[in-house]
């Protein structure tokens, strides 16, 4: 498996048909000004220094050197070997709400924007153990499957949004359920689930969803997102309206929140601006039973760019000998 380090410098790899193209409309015109001066036969005799194969000869050798280089530059990679990996910690699958509701400002940007700021802090705290993260609506998928690969998690948080989830709602227990599926054979003692939502729901039955998480081993915890005053949600054009034209309020509705950690045998924390309220919630992770996961992983990535800068170098010495061992054999002809 190749992988480029450097990929963003495939890009100059466009440049390859611009410079034969120039290079074809030069030769064009040159011949179009040989032939202003008379017969075109004559006017290559009178210029015995003029040859079009070697001309082609060298524009291939430098594009062709051109092509290595910047393939070079972009840090080809090879995996070296699958190696079994092995860690010690918790699973942890993190149910995150992008309904509309989570564009309420209470909290700067938005409550999405700063759950997500909360959760990529969370995955810099974490040190052996495995995440996961469902989103969810009116109804739930896998955005990450459970894993340790930290900076891919942070890459998919860049992602979310309230579009994510094309159904619209809050449906906190079906979210609870995709959690459950979702965890590895390994696991069996260790695994939380942290739900982050302003708890407005309105599909289905999240405590009954939460006690058979508990029936597992499986612990809930909430955290509530928003406040009880509430506040409007902002969308394209002004503010949520209902169908009679009033003004939509989402509200922060702890009620059910501590329900399901009650049910879920976990606990529930109320997010706040400084600090969201995920420290309690890791400390009470960390204390779980820690277990022995083993994945495997590419490791000891072999750099490959040497080699093609190797091959680029001998191409454009010999596109430039081919130029020089010209003139030397005219000279010689004198």
């Amino acid at each position: 498996m190749i992988y480029f380090a450097q990929s963003q410098y495939l890009l100059l790899l466009v440049l390859v048909p611009v410079f034969l193209a120039l290079y074809g409309l030069a030769r064009y015109l040159r011949k179009k000004k040989i032939r202003r001066f008379g017969d075109e036969e004559l006017v290559r005799r009178l210029m015995p220094s003029y040859s079009g194969a070697k001309g082609w000869i060298r524009s291939i050798l430098f594009v062709t050197a051109f092509f290595f280089f910047v393939i070079g530059m972009a840090r080809p990679q090879i995996g070296a070997k699958l190696k079994e990996h092995k860690s010690r910690g918790a699973e942890v699958m993190i149910a995150l709400d992008v309904s509309n509701s989570m564009l309420a400002k209470d909290y700067t940007p938005c409550r999405l924007d700063r759950a997500k700021l909360a959760i990529s802090r969370l995955v810099d705290k974490l040190d052996g153990d495995r995440i996961g993260l469902v989103l969810f609506a009116g109804t739930s998928f896998v955005q990450l499957p459970i894993t340790t690969d930290y900076v891919s998690a942070k890459m998919f948080l860049g992602s979310i949004s309230t579009e994510s989830v094309p159904v619209q709602g809050t449906a906190i227990g079906d979210a609870i359920s995709t959690c459950i599926r979702s965890f590895s054979a390994q696991s069996e003692r260790s695994r939380a689930i942290i739900v982050i939502t302003d708890g407005e729901n309105h599909e289905d039955d999240p405590v009954e969803a939460a006690k058979q998480a508990a029936e597992m081993g499986i612990r809930v915890f909430t955290i509530g997102v928003g406040s009880p005053e509430g506040q409007p949600i902002p969308v394209a054009g002004g503010l949520l309206k209902d169908s009679n034209g009033e003004i939509v309020v989402t509200r922060l509705d702890e009620g059910v929140l501590k329900d399901v950690a009650r049910a879920g045998d976990g606990a529930y924390v109320r997010a706040g601006n400084e600090e969201f309220g995920l420290n309690p919630i890791v400390s009470e992770i960390k204390r779980l039973d820690q277990e022995e996961f083993n994945s495997i992983v590419f490791e000891e990535y072999d750099e490959q760019y040497m080699y093609f800068f190797a091959i680029a170098l001998v191409l454009f010495v010999i596109q430039m000998l081919v130029g020089e061992r010209k003139v030397l054999r005219n000279l010689f002809d004198r």
